[in-house]
């Protein structure tokens, strides 16, 4: 409770100081933040996802290789990434 409480005076101290700056600076408006995160890969440039290679990495006890392969192949999460390729193939 008290972490909390903590860290809320963090966050108004430093609004605080940005709102400084800003009027420093002479910007009166902010641009506006996309809605989405902007991610690193195009989700048209990534190539298409296929088990096999995921698969053969596995086979090859190479599970950490298999789960940054599984990362680039469908821009997941490292959580969600290490989820999927040991719900795949448990060791």
């Amino acid at each position: 409770m008290f972490a909390h409480r903590r860290l809320e005076r963090k966050i108004d101290a430093l609004n605080y100081k940005v709102d400084l700056i800003l009027q420093h600076l002479g910007i009166q408006d902010l641009p506006v933040l996309p809605a989405e995160p902007i991610r690193a890969v195009p989700t048209d440039a990534r190539p298409a996802f296929s088990w096999a290679e995921i698969d053969a990495l596995l086979l090859h006890d190479k599970k950490i290789q298999a789960i940054k392969r599984y990362r680039e192949l469908t821009g997941a999460g490292l959580k969600e990434a290490k989820d999927a390729v040991e719900a795949r193939h448990r060791y």
